[in-house]
């Protein structure tokens, strides 16, 4: 194949290259695979375009970018989707990784985003702790200011109210308090004030705390605002927010990171303070924790809201955990032992889940892999093969149902062998039977014959035979055997040869005929045998009786009629044993029925059947038939022996062969759709 094809023009390598990408099913085969490598030769031609006209002018170039652009976004999504379905193909055409792609799916990826959303909102809620702490410490600190500052309000006005008149205020190292009568310093804790304000706002409320900025500084200030009997008495103390307010922030938490400013979400400057260390961790998911918060910010000289100031927290979830537990005090080890047996126990439940879905996994995959195996075996021919079943559960149910139908179908597969080698053996049958009939007859002189037999199945029990003994002698054979089918043909068959050998052969002359109840028979002239020639019909009838009686079950018997016809005197000689009785038609339209006999031939023993002799003129029709003409039904009846006698009458002057279609033509007609419920045999002579 390679070498036809590379006489047609294919290179070796890209034939060998093609190969590889359908080996590895990598050649391109639907619409969307062939569209992408479309999309991206068009975008490989537009880049080469790109480049020459770069060359020629750099304006040409670059109008191109958009266009390359758009189709390699197109090409790399059109690629992540057929990358997706190969991939897809290829991983899941296994069940078990069908399976395992489910289980994730449904167990596992949730799983981990629940684990991952626990451990986001475990670290949300850790740097929330942590900054809900750094503020409380904070607030704390205001509230410390606040209160010292009423404090220290109350004592001042208390001494104004006195009368006196020089305020002196201690020297304190951590903040710094100013008085106000009436909106004008009248005393200072320093003289040289860092933190104090120089002036007051317009609208400063009665009682203010917080964080301000003054003159570019982060101040903590609380302040509140008293009337008196001079005037309106104002009290302001102040911290500086600087390292030793971080280090208290900041004790036995982590490193906290002052920033005075926050604009539009940014840092705009360098961090102002930082103070402590991040902790050591105190086991492996000891995770450091950052998270930063913002504090308002009021500015002093507006009294108005500005950008706010943020710290920034960096610390570890033991520290976290040891300053909420310290509000549990004593149930803190057994909250900690809790959460620990939870844990355990919900891990222990995981492996579980995953060993039994593991299990599940492999009994799902293992019946689908016993089925696979089975129809393997099936493709062969191997029907035997059957599926272990080890369990109680719809895949055992199914391997049970498969062994059920691979049973009927291996019975079917036998019994269909059996009917082919029936209908093989019918068919046999029906040729060996086919041969038994006479195929071409010789016509006497004086007498035409003619017989038909039609079976209702592929071989028939009824018979008929003409057998010549001369040019002016003929026995003439019309029977009918119980039954159908197989066992009927080969009474028939026994009955066929009988008469054959009985006719054709002689028998014993005295003492078997005798025996079976022949009657005397004259043997002076033929010695011990007598010959076929001279035996008559009931003699033959007599010596078939007994054969049959003795070698065929109680409930096969036959119906027979034979007769031998002279031509030289034109008579028939007969003996009817049980057989619808045969006419003779006259041309004057007379009926003769040929009745003498006796009863049907292997049913008992030791009958004797009579004989008669009829004679025939010129023109007369000899009539036999079995059942099978007669008794077909429709909706009007029985076909009828009359009725068939006048079909013969009113064609008498045809041929025999005609007339013999014509009546089976009106027996078909007369069954119409119908199956042929039996034999249809028709026997005619004619008197020349």
């Amino acid at each position: 194949m390679p070498r036809a094809i590379y006489n047609l023009g294919v290179p070796s390598g890209l034939l060998s290259f093609r190969l590889w990408l359908e080996k590895y099913d990598l050649f391109p085969k639907g619409k969307l695979a062939f569209l992408t490598l479309y999309l991206l030769g068009l975008d490989a031609l537009l880049g080469v375009v790109e480049k020459i006209a770069g060359l020629l002018r750099g304006s040409y170039g670059k109008s191109l970018d958009g266009w390359i652009i758009f189709l390699s976004l197109l090409v790399i999504a059109l690629l992540a989707v057929l990358g997706a379905r190969w991939s897809s193909s290829r991983l899941l055409w296994r069940l078990r990784n069908r399976l395992i792609v489910t289980y994730m799916f449904i167990g596992v990826i949730p799983l981990v985003l629940l684990v991952t959303l626990a451990l986001g909102a475990l670290y949300l809620f850790a740097g929330g702790s942590a900054t809900y702490i750094l503020t409380a410490k904070l607030n704390s600190e205001l509230k410390t200011l606040e209160a010292s500052n009423l404090a220290v309000a109350s004592e001042i006005g208390s001494r104004l109210e006195e009368g006196e008149r020089q305020i002196a205020l201690p020297a304190l190292t951590d903040r710094e308090i100013s008085v106000w009568l009436d909106g004008k310093v009248i005393a200072r804790s320093r003289e040289q004030p860092v933190s104090s304000p120089s002036s007051l706002p317009q609208r400063l409320p009665s009682t203010f705390t917080g964080v301000v900025r003054d003159r570019g500084r982060l101040l903590l200030r609380s302040g509140s605002r008293h009337p008196t009997a001079q005037g309106l008495l104002t009290v302001v103390s102040s911290k500086v927010f600087d390292q030793r307010v971080l280090f208290v922030l900041s004790e036995n938490l982590g490193e906290v990171t002052l920033f005075p400013r926050l604009d539009s979400g940014n840092y705009v400057s360098k961090p102002l303070h930082t103070i402590g260390t991040v902790p050591q961790p105190t086991q492996i998911f000891d995770r450091p924790v950052t998270l930063a918060a913002s504090i308002p910010v009021f500015e002093w000289s507006t009294w108005t809201a500005t950008e706010p100031a943020v710290i920034s927290v960096q610390t570890r979830l033991s520290k976290i955990y040891e300053h909420l537990s310290s509000s549990s005090g004593v149930f803190a080890p057994a909250i900690r032992l809790s959460l620990l047996v939870v844990t355990i126990l919900f891990g222990f439940i995981e492996i579980a889940a995953l060993y039994i879905g593991n299990r599940l996994t492999r009994s799902i995959t293992r019946a689908v892999g016993q089925l696979y195996r089975a129809t393997t075996h099936i493709n062969r021919g191997d029907f035997s093969h059957r599926i272990p079943v080890t369990s109680n559960d719809q895949l055992a149910a199914l391997a049970t149902s498969f062994n059920l139908m691979n049973e009927s179908i291996e019975k079917l597969i036998f019994e269909q062998k059996e009917k082919q080698r029936l209908e093989h053996e019918i068919t046999i049958a029906q040729e060996v039977q086919s041969q038994l009939f006479p195929h071409s007859i010789s016509q006497l002189p004086s007498l035409e014959v003619h017989g038909f037999c039609r079976p209702a199945r592929s071989v028939s029990g009824d018979y008929y035979d003409f057998l010549h003994l001369g040019s002016e002698r003929l026995i003439l054979a019309v029977g009918d055997v119980s039954g159908k089918g197989i066992s009927a043909a080969l009474l028939m068959a026994t009955i066929h040869s009988a008469v054959r050998a009985y006719s054709l052969e002689g028998i014993p002359a005295l003492r078997q005929a005798q025996a079976v109840g022949a009657g005397p028979i004259r043997t002076e002239s033929y010695g011990s045998l007598l010959p076929g020639a001279e035996v008559s019909p009931g003699t033959l009838l007599s010596l078939l009786n007994h054969q049959l009686y003795h070698s065929t079950p109680a409930e096969k018997y036959a119906t027979l009629f034979l007769a031998k016809y002279d031509g030289l005197d034109r008579t028939f000689s007969f003996s009817n044993a049980g057989h619808l009785p045969p006419v003779i038609l006259g041309e004057s339209g007379t009926i003769r029925r040929l009745e003498h006999g006796g009863t049907v031939v292997g049913l008992f023993d030791e009958v004797h059947y009579d004989e008669g002799t009829v004679g025939l003129r010129p023109g007369d029709i000899f009539l036999a038939y079995s059942d099978g003409v007669t008794e077909p039904e429709n909706d009007f009846g029985e076909f009828g022996e009359e009725r068939l006698i006048d079909l013969v009458q009113e064609n008498r002057n045809l041929s025999l062969e005609r007339i013999t279609e014509l009546v089976t033509a009106a027996v078909e007609d007369w069954i119409g759709a119908g199956e042929q419920p039996d034999d249809v045999t028709l026997v005619l002579a004619r008197a020349r």
